[in-house]
């Protein structure tokens, strides 16, 4: 019992542990969590400072940051609401088109933009206008299912595109790192697309339906289009050039982080830009920033600590990983997935998952390559809503209560496990990848 408690991994697992459960279970509100997450690591010292605020130094704190900033300005200068109505002559007072819309939407724009965060500030505000012109309030169920099938079709459809979401780069990464290995976009997409793309995003689709009913009243007439103001083609422009940046990130090598940042930037400049300093501290939600730092945060002191690397060998050795069974060890890889998942959150889990994937492979029979595709499924679906930050901004921007995120996480990881899960095996075994 002694040697137990001075096991110098006991401490942090505690800090951890707490931070998860108080997530998890929303006791205390996100970004307060996060705070009692620094202040007690610091205090306990479990990590240094640079490892525990790793998280604001991310480009992912700062895709958030500078998709607030974009976002006021796309609501303040009326883009926003022309883009609704241009998509709004497209829907009619069908819930289910309206959803199915958002959901396509969010996953279509991934094929050219690489940014979750990115997609998710651009596509917020014109949902939000869109849901307000169909008579939809904010605060009401309807509206939390449009808001929460932004953040999920933009992060959990997404994982099917090689370079649109953070956990596949950082699982590109390490395959090329650790075994020389090199993701090629079309193979990836072919493999992943048909199961966890289209079918999920159908089945997501149905559950929002379900789960957040609406009936949206299409106005009765349209006010004549005005021109765009100047303020609008100016952001316009801007918007353009951003897009076209982060389309073009592997040329020009400047990752989309930096340059939502210099838009952000320009964007509160005096004279130049297009909102001021009250718009901003009233429209940028510091309180999802810091959530988000600390889940950066608390992944990357998983990692640091060894924990993670600790928590991955013991599920090797417990998890049953048999040749002769290879459905079972499927089912157990993904279920690996999603244990670390807890821990890491999506961003973490492939850095740690794929080194492992070695082991893995030798325990199963499987081919490695095959063992590091297998937990694109675990890490795309969520069983909570803060293991994917994604879907943590979309909630914070559409104000929906943790409660209906967690039941929609639950919801869609539920029917995936039960029912995707069996046909991506079997796609796997149909491409002769198993």
């Amino acid at each position: 019992m002694s040697l137990w408690l001075s096991h110098p991994l006991l401490l942090p697992s505690l800090v951890i542990g707490v931070t998860i459960v108080l997530w998890a279970t929303s006791l205390l509100p996100e970004f307060i969590t996060a705070l009692l997450f620094f202040a007690v690591a610091m205090v306990a010292k479990i990590a240094p400072a640079d490892t525990l605020f790793g998280g604001f130094a991310s480009s992912a704190f700062w895709l958030v940051f500078s998709g607030f900033v974009l976002g006021v300005a796309i609501r303040k200068t009326g883009l926003a609401d022309r883009v609704a109505r241009a998509l709004s002559t497209r829907l009619n007072d069908s819930w289910w088109l309206m959803v199915a819309s958002v959901v396509l939407l969010s996953y279509a724009l991934a094929f050219v933009m690489p940014s979750n965060m990115g997609r998710i500030a651009l596509l917020m505000p014109v949902v939000a206008a869109m849901a307000k012109r169909f008579g939809i309030e904010d605060g009401t169920r309807s509206w939390y299912g449009l808001a929460l099938a932004v953040g999920f079709g933009t992060f959990q459809l997404s994982a099917t595109i090689l370079p649109a979401n953070v956990p596949n780069l950082v699982m590109s990464g390490a395959a090329e790192g650790s075994y020389g290995i090199h993701l090629n976009y079309l193979p990836y997409l072919l493999l992943h697309t048909p199961v966890l793309g289209l079918l999920k995003g159908f089945l997501l689709i149905v559950l929002i339906c379900w789960m957040f009913p609406g009936k949206p009243t299409p106005p009765r007439t349209l006010a004549p289009i005005e021109p765009m103001s100047g303020a609008e083609k100016r952001l316009a422009w801007m918007l353009l050039v951003v897009l076209t940046l982060w389309v073009t990130e592997s040329w020009h090598g400047v990752g989309p982080a930096w340059t939502g940042l210099v838009a952000a930037v320009i964007t509160l400049l005096p004279r130049v830009g297009f909102i001021n300093g009250d718009e901003f501290a009233s429209g940028v939600n510091f309180r999802t920033c810091i959530y988000v730092a600390g889940i950066l945060g608390l992944a990357i002191t998983v990692t640091e600590t060894g924990l993670g690397s600790v928590v991955g060998e013991s599920l090797l050795k417990v998890m049953p990983l048999d040749p002769q069974r290879p459905f079972t060890s499927f089912v157990a890889l993904t279920g690996i997935t999603s244990a670390m998942n807890f821990i890491m959150t999506a961003n973490g889990v492939p850095a740690l998952f794929t080194t492992l994937a070695q082991s893995f492979s030798q325990a199963t029979g499987f081919p490695l390559l095959s063992v590091i595709m297998i937990q694109v499924l675990g890490y795309s679906t969520p069983l909570l809503p803060y293991q994917a930050s994604p879907i943590v901004v979309a909630m914070a921007l559409g104000k929906v209560p943790a409660r209906a995120g967690i039941a929609l996480c639950l919801a869609l990881a539920l029917v995936t496990f039960l029912v995707l899960l069996p046909l991506d095996y079997a796609w796997f075994r149909l491409l002769h990848q198993l």
